[in-house]
């Protein structure tokens, strides 16, 4: 037989009625028509015959092969069919449909020879990708389609991909109070490219959809504020409103609102004096607040009103309706009806099932009395059926004693007008002890060190609080994301056991701090240092720990190098074990330290090359601490011994010691130090808890021993004795926009005191140990001498008790002996990422140091306000950046903007 070009042209596809892919077969009229008998008589065949596919070809594909459209087809030589009858070829089409590849298919017989029948596929490919553009709007918001709106160059064009980035355009506009926007899609065939088209998005976005009121109708018993309050992601527009009683709601109602300048006029008010004191109880101004519309908040706030409702006793309070009517300018005023309902109470409380504790302890415990206002959240939250880390419920309580099985249902058992009765049924169950506990996760660090931290020890009772007491501490750990630590508890009910596997997620926490410059005359200056907080001393033969130094066993080593030309010149290296012994938490640390400053310029002020020589101070210092986890009055408590010795050595070196150029001294002193540390959360956001510290730190007395020689050298052998105090409190205030649980505003408060005094009255306080108060924190030249550094925001350091006397321009050569700083901040999280950890803050702060105690006075402070950032980034610890404005240095007749001072703080939080 001939082909079908120079004899017939026959549509071999024979559909069901109804289907969608039959209306994409028709004649292709580039092929000419004509009379084939034996073509058209397989399908007007009276009863059905057996063919077999042949060949197959494929027609009309430029980017994509034969061979794939064949093998989507699904069709294949060798294939049998019966014609008329089989849907062979309509399940090919619709398979061909489904990829979306092409815009139009046929199938068409092309020859007969004998039983062996010959196909070809047609088809019309769609265009692809070539490129997409934005119009209409700003870079950065093209910038930002281009990722989400899902388009991807060089991919097949459909109606569903236009349609999809289309919405994608809307949501993301959506989500910025654009709630009008039009987009209108132009496809264009790209000149570069073959079967390829360029989408053009033309979007007018309209102006900002904003709600211009808010105004609740019903609410009988709570007022307006109350509910508006309740909406954390609906805001009015921000300006002065008032709240007299006329006016009109969609539903026939009466509103609560009607604008400023309606009032004025309606009332006949010419001045907001003659008025003040009638709108005083509807008076308001709301600031910082975003008035843009997000139905999706909107919808989420109806459902916090209603929660509000039932936490005030209205469990049957309901929206009965909604409006959002837009107003001339074209924003919404929204208003909300509601159906109140009656108030309920709480009435008798009946337990059952209760055998470990009684009655009384349980009523205690729940804190809930008779005729208290309903509030079925409360209700489940004292009972402990919403756990929180916080606990004092009673599902905390029996879980804290190994009742891992306890149920609790409250069950209304009567309402008697407005009195709810419940019977409190409880299934105590029996006492769980932990089974096997496993660890998994931890690929660098060894097991062991993650063990040792756990308070799950296999055989002991269950406690839920030993839980999260073991998430929080190894989350403190450094080496693993405190949001990754997840304890997977899997009861056994048939044994009473329980089983527990610490799944953890390790993290970087190596921290390098590197700086260099070139000065002229001073040459290479730079610092460098390094710190491994999971290092392992016992692997430092396997190579296979070192990355890049042997690491697993939790260790500490640091070092750091720092440089200054030849003017200074410093060497730090310490290690700290947490485990002395592996089996008690007793920390051991050991440190070293050697320094150097030198007088590198000559009498002009010139850069000498061998005044260093000449003239120098050295230190030489080296300390021995071990800290040691006391179980009274609670495990929280530390204990910590520390011994240090440091020699100073003074070369023709005048601007240490007052009237002393050379000489050697050695500070020689013990401390003890007991603390209690409680914090919750992140380490570097705590949300929670307390740390407290108080230490003292004593010398010999030297002059007692006849050690102290006054005409030579009186710091030969300082003495003294130090005492000193902080505390912090971290309190949270409750969840930011009621939403992410993790971004929570915390306010912490702190207070800290240090005295240092003398053994031998006759003998001056010793130059060394004292208080250096202002600025960021960051030592100077003096501190060498093992100065305690006070930061003290918006002032620079000072050196006079009188918070009148102005600071600046003054450089102290003598520091406090007694200081006092008391803080407040509000802290609020932008990322909880143990990687990136940023927070802001805003701070009031108060401060001063005094030298004898006839001076003293704690409530005679200088004063700052201010606001600052926090970034945390593992490989470079904590960066810190304070605006403060220093309240007392504010003078008259000088510009505000004197009294502020920027400051900036590297590595850790200052005191």
């Amino acid at each position: 037989m001939h082909r079908i070009y120079q004899n017939f042209l026959l549509i071999v596809f024979i559909a069901f009625i109804g289907n969608a892919a039959v209306a994409q077969v028709v004649p292709d009229t580039s092929h000419p028509v004509s009379a084939n008998p034996e073509l058209l008589e397989i399908l007007n065949a009276k009863t059905p015959k057996p063919y077999t596919i042949a060949g197959i070809t494929v027609t009309g594909n430029k980017g994509f092969d034969g061979n794939l459209i064949i093998s989507i087809s699904g069709l294949a030589v060798g294939d049998k069919v019966q014609l008329p009858g089989t849907d062979i070829f309509s399940k090919a089409i619709t398979k061909l449909w489904k990829q979306n590849l092409i815009a139009d298919v046929a199938i068409y017989f092309t020859r007969l020879e004998g039983k062996d029948l010959y196909v070809e596929i047609a088809i019309t490919e769609r265009p692809r990708l070539a490129d997409f553009k934005f119009n209409g709007i700003k870079k950065g918001e093209k910038d930002d389609l281009a990722t989400k709106s899902g388009l991807v160059k060089d991919r097949v064009v459909t109606d569903n991909m236009k349609m999809s980035a289309m919405d994608a355009i809307q949501k993301f506009f959506a989500d910025k109070g654009y709630r009008n926007v039009k987009t209108v899609v132009k496809e264009e065939k790209s000149p570069s490219s073959v079967n390829a088209v360029i989408l053009e998005f033309n979007i007018d976005k309209g102006n900002k959809v904003k709600v211009n009121s808010i105004d609740f109708s019903g609410n009988d018993n709570i007022g307006d504020l109350k509910l508006k309050k309740q909406m954390k992601g609906t805001h009015e527009m921000t300006r002065f409103t008032l709240y007299p009683p006329k006016s009109t709601s969609p539903f026939g109602d009466s509103s609560n609102r009607i604008s400023f300048g309606d009032y004025l006029k309606d009332y006949g008010y010419l001045s907001l004096s003659k008025t003040k004191s009638y709108l005083d109880p509807w008076f308001r101004f709301k600031l910082f607040s975003s008035a843009k519309f997000n139905p999706v908040k909107y919808e989420e706030d109806k459902e916090h009103v209603l929660d509000y409702y039932n936490s005030q006793g209205f469990r049957d309070a309901n929206i009965v309706e909604d409006a959002k009517v837009p107003n001339a300018e074209g924003n919404l005023d929204v208003y909300v009806k509601v159906n109140e309902g009656h108030k309920y109470y709480f009435g008798d409380m009946v337990w059952r099932g209760n055998t470990k504790y009684s009655d009384s302890v349980l009523n205690l415990l729940l804190g809930i009395r008779k005729g208290d206002i309903y509030n079925l959240e409360l209700l489940n939250k004292r009972l402990g059926k919403q756990l929180t880390a916080e606990g004092g419920d009673i599902g905390s309580l029996y879980m804290d004693d190994g009742y891992l099985f306890f149920k609790v249902d409250p069950i209304e058992t009567s309402v008697y007008n407005d009195t709810i009765n419940f019977e409190i049924r409880m299934q105590e169950g029996p006492q769980a002890t932990i089974g096997k506990v496993e660890i998994s996760g931890n690929e660098k660090t060894k097991d062991y060190v993650v063990r040792r931290e756990l308070r799950t020890v296999p055989g002991e009772k269950f406690s839920r609080q030993d839980i999260i007491r073991t998430q929080r501490e190894l989350g403190q750990l450094g080496f693993f994301n405190p949001e990754k630590i997840t304890p997977n508890i899997v009861p056994n009910s048939d044994n009473g056991t329980v089983d527990i596997n610490w799944g953890v997620e390790e993290k970087s926490n190596d921290q390098l701090e590197l700086s260099a410059g070139f000065g002229g005359g001073i040459g290479l200056t730079g610092t460098l240092g390094i710190t491994f907080n999971n290092f392992s001393i016992d692997n430092i033969f396997n190579k296979k720990t070192w990355d890049p130094l042997p690491s697993g066993s939790g260790q500490k080593l640091s070092a750091r190098v720092q440089s200054n030309g030849r003017a200074y010149r410093s060497y730090n290296l310490s290690f700290t074990e947490p485990w002395l012994g592996g089996k008690k938490r007793n920390s051991f640390s050991v440190s070293l330290y050697n320094t150097k400053y030198a007088n590198a310029y000559n009498a002009y002020g010139q850069y000498c090359n061998s005044c260093g020589d000449s003239s120098y101070l050295k230190t030489i210092g080296a300390g021995v601490s071990l800290g040691k986890q006391l179980k009274w009055p609670d495990d929280y408590f530390s204990f910590v011994t520390s011994l240090n010795v440091q020699q100073y050595k003074l070369k023709n070196y005048a601007n240490i010691f007052k009237g002393i150029s050379n000489g050697t001294s050695t500070n020689i002193s013990l401390k003890l130090a007991l603390a209690r540390s409680a914090t919750q959360g992140n380490p570097i956001f705590p949300t929670g808890g307390s740390n407290f510290m108080v230490s003292g730190q004593f010398t010999l007395p030297y002059s007692a021993l006849g050690l102290v020689n006054e005409t030579e050298n009186p710091y030969r052998w300082p003495e003294f004795h130090k005492w000193r105090f902080n505390g912090d409190y971290y309190v949270p205030l409750g969840i930011a926009h009621g939403a992410d649980k993790n971004k929570q505003f915390i306010l912490k408060a702190s207070a800290k005191y240090g005295f240092i005094g003398r053994y031998n009255s006759k003998l001056q306080i010793s130059p060394f140990e004292r208080f250096q108060l202002g600025d960021a924190g960051l030592s100077n030249n003096f501190a060498i001498l093992g100065y305690d550094i006070i930061a003290h925001r918006g002032y620079p350091v000072y050196n006079s008790s009188d918070p009148k006397v102005n600071p600046d321009n003054v450089t102290p050569s003598e520091f406090f002996t007694i200081f006092n700083k008391y803080t407040v901040e509000l802290r609020y999280p932008f990322s909880t990422n143990p990687s990136s950890t940023i927070y802001g803050l805003a701070f009031f702060e108060a401060a001063n140091g005094w030298y004898d105690f006839k001076d003293y006075n704690p409530f005679k402070l200088r004063r700052s306000v201010g606001v600052g950032m926090r970034f945390f980034l593992p490989m470079f610890g904590l960066l810190g950046f304070d605006y403060g404005l220093g309240i007392d240095r504010i003078q008259a007749g000088q510009p505000v903007k004197n009294a502020f001072k920027f400051t900036f703080m590297l590595g850790q939080e200052p005191e």
